[in-house]
């Protein structure tokens, strides 16, 4: 052992030595803060003299309360820190630091040593640091540079120099296995140790590996908008989580993570990538999916499609008489030019066109919805849409107050009254008499009027008509919508002298059909909630202050406009790749630069990551050469197996073939096996083909939970997960004939870390005519 790796050693000794100290310290703390919060919680009421007999006994209780729960609050909060800090230390024991530089500063004669790894730490006396997180301005040097000049950003301002020395480290549970002088961003070797892995439930974070381009989507603070599109495996989904850690990190003061969402492919995803900042020592951030979203805000209106399901149909139902009008329904109103024809006709509807719902009591109409629309159009034109809709609904209230006094003499009342129980009739007294301002002590001397006692009983029964009014439900939102396709002229006149779209009268009956059974296609959902926005105002969430879309390029231009509106204070970081667009309204999209109109190219950066690090390089020089312009990925240089094509007669062979390279696959100690299908229903067969094969899985539509083992998984959702092995179940021209499907079959085939073998029942797809030529495929 050389004397230079050795005194490494000692200092990894001694740093990790100083971490179990700290450990032992902050257990001890950590410990007190939790026991102080459960006291505290316990006793809580015990603290607090709850009286309200006067107004300023009842201030002194709001004041107990408030600092009680203030106290709470700052306990609360120094334990978490204590154990997100605890949390860090009990990795950083393992794996201390990943890296080194050797800086000298301009103006400094001394070279500094400055260590890196997932956190700070410093000596006992807090003035020296023994490790630089890697998200700290200096460490920037170790991502961006080789040895030369250098310089990097602080608040104070820039700092130059020269970095003299870059170092990495290979530590395990404290041991130091190895250590490279690098002119390299990140050595070969290090980088060839990670990804040689296999892989488990959950992605991890990658700050030992960060390259230099992912570096500069991490660090990057500029614009409104950051657009990041990159080759499958090219680390988008990792580089942005650790862009989360840094930005919690960087505006720790200012920005936490309840004020970051992820919108993310699946539930599925979610799970995946659950473990990469707790890893970092930060809190994870909101993840939801866009589906939830919609949900959430349409779904006691109506049955919502689900992407998938919106995708199932396209991948199986091609020759239903139907489908070339749903494909067109699919592209029209994911386009810039619906979101256009639907402001256009929210506009349209301050003139004429508005729908309302008529209000009833008891089966009797108390406003018809002709009366209404007649005040709403009585009304000052000059006044604002929101301003008459409000000045409507205080005219309806009037109207109920009317119907509520002529209501109170009616026969029912008083059968109401002779109804009511002991208790509801004690209820009512003494509301009445405290409402009269008799005391607690003095209510037997209230005596209570027949006529009071009917208007509580009327204005209870009245009161949903009251609420369904104070949230504006007298305003028909489906028939306004509905309405856009009533007429199949009309959308001439919202997209303004334009070409209707194609089918556009089979769109139109297709639409019709689904709202009259009370359910929304996929591609109406924003659209239709888009306009009920509109027309009631946007509920904003101002709180939001970043958004991350992955997968961006399975959002419609459509959709990207309504977030732009639901988050109008929010930054976005958007993530995709163009070649596994396949949704059918990716021709919307054509490709990220539809993107940079949303807050103009002056505040919007587009980097492109090319190098792809997932697959080996014989599997990605087969993946590259499926789709347009594939020649710009770059493979890393890992070595591997070329793909392997193995062409069958019939299922129940390719059924024993797929058992078969199971068994073999397993033995060579793969972790993770995808069997990927094109569709849920072909993932139904195969799965049941197949199951004869110990512990195999089917992934389905809702699953919670990313699976390790052996996996039967239907293409679209394999998306943004990797496997060790991918077994594409038949990738046949039956299967995969249509040229839309290319982009499907590209991102089934990425999916492959280490391993990639393709059935065929017959005649192999036309995408494999050229790979099968040239050598790049290996048949079998």
């Amino acid at each position: 052992m050389n004397p230079e790796f050795q005194q490494e050693q000692k200092r990894v000794d001694r740093v990790v030595k100083t971490i179990k100290e700290q450990i032992r310290k902050l257990e001890d703390k950590t410990a007190r803060h939790r026991n102080e919060v459960i006291h505290i919680r316990k006793h809580f009421w015990d603290e607090i003299k709850v009286n309200t007999d006067t107004f300023d006994d009842y201030l002194e209780t709001i004041i107990g309360l408030r600092q009680e729960a203030q106290a709470l609050a700052v306990s609360q909060s120094t334990h978490r820190h204590a154990s997100t800090r605890l949390s860090a230390l009990r990795r950083m024991e393992k794996v201390p630091y990943f890296g080194r530089i050797d800086f000298t500063e301009e103006g400094n004669a001394n070279k500094e040593q400055i260590y890196i790894g997932i956190s700070t730490l410093t000596d006992e006396s807090g003035d020296n640091f023994l490790i630089y997180d890697w998200r700290a301005p200096v460490s920037s040097v170790y991502y961006d540079y080789q040895p030369g000049p250098a310089k990097y950003e602080t608040p104070g301002g820039e700092i130059t120099g020269v970095l003299e020395e870059k170092w990495q480290y290979l530590i395990r549970d404290g041991i130091l296995q190895s250590m490279f002088d690098t002119s390299l961003t990140i050595g070969d070797e290090i980088l060839q140790e990670v990804l040689g892995k296999g892989t488990d439930k959950h992605m991890h974070s990658i700050v030992a590996t960060i390259q230099q381009e992912q570096n500069k989507i991490i660090r990057h603070v500029r614009g409104r908008l950051l657009i990041v599109h990159g080759a499958a495996g090219s680390g988008k989904t990792s580089a942005a989580l650790q862009r989360i850690a840094y930005l919690l990190y960087k505006y720790r003061n200012s920005l936490n993570a309840d004020q970051i969402i992820l919108f993310s492919p699946n539930s599925m995803f979610n799970s995946y990538v659950s473990n990469v900042l707790p890893e970092l020592g930060e809190e994870n951030m909101q993840q939801v999916t866009f589906q939830d979203y919609l949900v959430h805000r349409l779904a006691g209106e109506f049955e919502i499609e689900n992407p998938y399901g919106q995708l199932e149909y396209v991948l199986t139902a091609v020759n239903t008489p139907s489908y070339w009008p749903r494909i067109a329904a699919i592209r029209f109103k994911a386009s810039i030019r619906f979101f256009e024809a639907i402001n256009s006709y929210r506009k349209s509807l301050e003139f004429s066109g508005m729908i309302f719902k008529g209000i009833s009591f008891r089966g009797k109409p108390l406003v018809t919805s002709q009366q209404i629309a007649e005040r709403f159009y009585s009304c000052d034109t000059s006044l604002r849409f929101h301003n008459r809709l409000e000045k409507l609904k205080d005219w309806l209230l009037k109207k109920i107050n009317e119907a509520e006094k002529a209501e109170r003499a009616k026969p029912w009342v008083q059968e109401e009254i002779e109804l009511l129980s002991n208790e509801e009739y004690h209820k009512a007294y003494t509301y009445l008499a405290k409402k009269r301002g008799f005391k607690r002590d003095s209510l037997t001397d209230y005596d209570m009027e027949p006529e009071a006692l009917a208007g509580i009983i009327v204005r209870r029964k009245m009161k949903p008509l009251r609420n369904q009014i104070r949230e504006f439900l007298f305003i028909d939102i489906k028939g306004m919508y509905r309405q856009i396709f009533s007429d199949s002229m009309h959308i001439q006149q919202l997209i303004e002298g334009e070409t209707a779209p194609p089918d556009w009268a089979n769109v139109c009956q297709l639409t019709l059909e689904m709202l009259d059974e009370d359910k929304l296609s996929y591609e109406d959902a924003t659209p239709y909630l888009f306009l009920k926005e509109l027309i009631l105002g946007f509920q904003t969430n101002s709180s939001i202050k970043h958004i991350v879309v992955d997968e961006a390029q399975d959002y419609s231009p459509f959709q990207f406009e309504f977030l732009k509106r639901l988050f109008p204070l929010a930054k976005m970081t958007v993530l995709g790749d163009f070649n596994q667009a396949i949704f059918a309204h990716a021709s919307e999209m054509a490709d990220f630069n539809t993107l940079t109109k949303l807050y103009g190219p002056e505040d919007t950066e587009v980097i492109n990551l090319a190098r792809s690090y997932r697959s080996t390089k014989p599997i990605i020089e087969f993946t590259r050469r499926l789709v347009p312009n594939g020649e710009r990925i770059i493979p890393f240089d890992r070595v591997g197996e070329r793909p392997a094509l193995t062409q069958l007669t019939d299922h129940a062979e390719l059924h024993r073939s797929i058992a078969s390279k199971v068994t073999e696959l397993q033995g060579l100690g793969f972790n993770s096996i995808a069997i990927i299908c094109k569709s849920a229903a072909e993932s139904e067969r195969a799965f049941e083909g197949l199951s004869t094969i110990e512990g195999i899985k089917l992934i389905k539509v809702g699953s919670l939970e990313y699976e390790q083992g052996v996996v039967v998984i239907p293409s679209y959702l394999s998306k943004g997960i990797e496997f060790d092995a991918v077994l594409i179940y038949d990738a046949s021209a039956h299967v995969y004939g249509d040229e839309s499907l290319r982009r499907i079959f590209y991102t089934v085939c990425t999916r492959a870390m280490h391993y990639l073998q393709l059935y065929s029942v017959g005649e192999p797809s036309p995408f494999l005519r050229d790979v099968l030529r040239e050598g790049f495929v290996v048949q079998a």
